[in-house]
């Protein structure tokens, strides 16, 4: 058996480069047909405990013609230091060569795909897709959800609560340079009733809403992923599930979404995103039918989704400058 050295493959892609290849819209797009691929295979993803509470994630999925495998570290203690919590990279290959073809940046893929999930999900669910829109949470997932919605929806209006001033005021100038209008917040329940379009990004240790959402609110909630973690009270989630309609990412939110798991409510019986996409559940079931609560918990597949855009993309466009690309040592 012999094995191609390290130095003959492909650079590997710095965080700006890998955002070069994902587009809002064009992302949001490629998610959509990826659940409609029903030659895409995503095994579950391993999930390794490690000290200090960090967790180390292998994320495998294929279609057709690439194969991928994501591999990042989740570190909470890094929240405020500077370092950012998640840590990695998403190898691609080319399955009819077995070739590396792309190494892309595993926290900006994870930032965009999570971010175009919900932006997906926000075309087909929001009743007030233009918003304005609150951000709870100024962080990593915050910054990419602003760009996601006003770059996606056209939202003229961002509205942003963060326990970091800091982070709330840098957000803000960010979406300020979009061409949207922003507005720092110290009360992310005071602001709900202005906003029908919400995101929680947060690290989900705590809850950090609580209030009753419109009844034409859509909210995004993003930033739990285990059965321990929470960003939204139960009565929140109880009042949605009773007035309104809870819609999950995939099928493993039955036992990753620690929101609904302990708002005690029955995941399994929720429609998930590949239902709302291509039906036979669609967006004119649930008109007028109060506030829509979209629970995302990650999916391998939405990495894969990002792999297969980036991959035509590097296929169409001429080769990136020397400056967007690490050579290994």
């Amino acid at each position: 058996m012999s094995f191609a050295p390290f130095s003959d493959a492909p650079g590997t892609l710095d965080a700006a480069a890998t955002a070069a290849r994902l587009p809002w819209s064009a992302l949001a797009e490629e998610i959509a047909a990826l659940l409609w691929d029903s030659t895409v295979s995503v095994p579950a993803r391993s999930v390794l405990p490690l000290a200090q509470g960090g967790s180390l994630f292998v994320m495998p999925a294929t279609d057709r013609s690439v194969a991928m495998t994501k591999l990042i570290t989740f570190t909470p203690g890094n929240a405020g230091t500077g370092r950012p919590s998640i840590q990695g990279d998403v190898v691609v290959f080319d399955i009819a060569t077995g070739e590396r073809r792309l190494v892309l940046d595993g926290p900006t893929v994870t930032a965009r795909r999570t971010a175009a999930v919900s932006l997906l999900a926000a075309r087909h669910l929001a009743p007030v897709p233009q918003g304005p829109l609150l951000i709870v949470g100024a962080g990593v997932q915050g910054r990419a959800h602003a760009e996601a919605f006003v770059v996606g929806l056209g939202v003229q209006e961002v509205w942003i609560a963060s326990r970091s001033a800091a982070s709330a005021e840098a957000l803000a100038a960010h979406v300020h340079a979009l061409g949207a209008q922003a507005r720092v917040v110290a009360d992310a329940d005071a602001a709900l009733p202005h906003c029908p379009l919400v995101a929680t990004c947060t690290p989900a240790q705590a809850v950090v809403l609580s209030a009753t959402p419109r009844s034409d609110a859509f909210i995004a909630a993003v930033g739990a992923f285990t059965p321990t973690m929470v960003e939204l009270a139960p009565a929140l989630c109880q009042h949605v599930a009773l007035h309104g309609t809870i819609v999950v990412d995939t099928g493993d939110a039955g036992h990753e979404a620690g929101d609904l798991l302990q708002a005690g409510l029955d995941v399994a019986t929720m429609p998930m995103l590949r239902n709302v996409v291509c039906g036979p559940w669609t967006h004119g079931t649930r008109a007028g039918k109060g506030p829509v609560l979209f629970k995302s918990c990650g999916w391998a597949g939405w990495d894969l989704a990002a792999a297969r855009l980036a991959m035509r993309r590097a296929a169409a466009e001429p080769p990136m400058p020397a400056a967007a690309v690490r050579v290994p040592a």
